[in-house]
């Protein structure tokens, strides 16, 4: 099978150039100008701009136990759909990753899906916060990360320990950080718009607390830690002052932290609900900031899928939405399309940080590699219609809004995986 890919503008990391590219059984054989080779499909790349297939470092697929609300297959079909060919999937199913022959059953649910799909293990044993999993044993069996994520280990000296042996392992822990003390029942942030909705609030000591623990607790075993979705100035500050001392922690975070504040809480739709939740404007703009000093390493979704009739209640509705489709679009609308961004600081942080951070292998634009791209109309403008997303769940904070930016093809190990109609 022969690929010829005309007229497109290339965007890597390190690179920007007008071209041709020529797939030939599934890798790139040739990046350079007027290709006039036979091929059995020709696109035209004219408007269009290639990318390296992005990587999604924190999302929920829901399978075993909950495929009701989403499964590997159209989790990943939702990836495609947003130029995302590698994932990497939380371990809070049901049952919980916590044994090799999950991690078995993930894996080979994920074949032949083209998206390459990373489990993470559980740190602790059925996430109960009591007691370590056998690291060597599921690290040998393909998890690709530790996290009890949904929950933070609630024991300090259980953390310090987990990040010792993962480092002796050379496995990164990520920290979802939440003190579930301080949370007690909360819903959305603790302020003016939770005060107004007469709804209990999430303080943001809750994040800013065990982002600082997580951060000693590294430092103390000179170990590893990723915070995941991070959300207020606070954590943003402490994880800046870390990096400057020399603590190895890497972080991320997701479109709707940089785009929305908890004033769309008012029109109480559970949708605009997740964990941590949508905050205040000084923090949406701190968040921001963080993204594109550096302090951020790349951008996720936390994609959560949920039923419509799960979140049919503002109040008792579980947290989370689904963003695998709208995370490069929302993030172009935002930070390209203002002059904010650059398009390789976007490849840099929803590509190749992602599977740095993991030592993963690189994904690139290069002749002789594995033809693992996207195609993006970076001007096309579109509205997210919940019912014409991929996902089995709908519940996205971004409905009814105008993106620009727009995935046509995604293309993994040279076949075409997605084509937008």
């Amino acid at each position: 099978m022969r690929l010829l890919i005309k007229s497109v503008h290339v965007v890597d990391s390190d690179f920007e150039k007008d071209t041709d590219i020529l797939i030939q059984n599934g890798k790139i054989t040739q990046i350079r100008e007027q290709i006039q080779e036979e091929a059995d499909q020709i696109i035209d790349g004219t408007g269009l701009t290639a990318m390296p297939g992005l990587f999604d470092m924190h999302v929920h697929f829901r399978d075993p136990g909950q495929t009701y609300k989403e499964d590997i297959a159209s989790g990943c079909c939702a990836a495609l759909a947003g130029g995302v060919t590698g994932v990497l999937c939380m371990p809070n199913t049901k049952p919980p990753v916590d044994s090799s022959e999950i991690l078995q059953y993930i894996l080979k649910k994920a074949e032949n899906t083209g998206v390459s799909v990373h489990p993470v293990a559980c740190i602790t044993q059925g996430m109960n916060g009591e007691t370590l999993t056998d690291f060597k044993t599921l690290k040998a069996n393909g998890a690709a990360c530790l996290s009890d994520d949904g929950r933070p280990v609630k024991h300090a000296e259980l953390m310090r320990l987990a990040l010792e042996q993962a480092e002796q392992e050379n496995m990164l822990i990520a920290s979802h950080c939440e003190d579930l003390d301080i949370i007690s029942g909360g819903i959305i942030h603790k302020g003016e718009i939770s005060r107004k909705l007469g709804v209990k609030g999430m303080d943001r000591a809750s994040e800013d607390s065990i982002t600082a623990r997580e951060i000693i607790l590294a430092s103390s075993v000179n170990g590893r830690i990723h915070i995941c979705h991070v959300s207020t100035k606070g954590s943003v500050d402490i994880i800046r002052e870390a990096k400057r001392l020399g603590v190895r922690v890497t972080c991320e975070t997701a479109p709707h932290y940089f785009i929305l504040t908890h004033e769309k809480l008012l029109e109480k739709n559970a949708n605009d609900r997740m964990n941590p939740p949508l905050r205040e404007e000084s923090d949406r703009m701190a968040i921001e900031q963080a993204v594109l000093d550096g302090t951020i390493d790349c951008i996720v979704t936390d994609h959560a899928p949920h039923a419509p009739e799960e979140k049919a209640d503002f109040e008792s509705a579980p947290n989370g939405i689904v963003g695998l489709e709208t995370s490069l679009a929302a993030t172009l609308t935002a930070l390209y399309h203002t002059g904010k961004c650059s398009l390789s600081k976007i490849v840099s942080l929803m590509s190749a940080k992602p599977r740095e951070i993991l030592n993963l292998p690189a994904v690139q634009i290069r002749e002789h590699v594995s033809a693992n791209l996207i195609l993006v109309d970076l001007n096309q403008e579109w509205e997210v219609i919940p019912e014409q997303l991929h996902s089995k769940s709908h519940n996205t904070a971004f409905r009814g809004m105008k993106l620009k930016g727009k995935v046509k093809y995604t293309i993994t190990d040279g076949v075409i995986r997605y084509q937008d109609n």
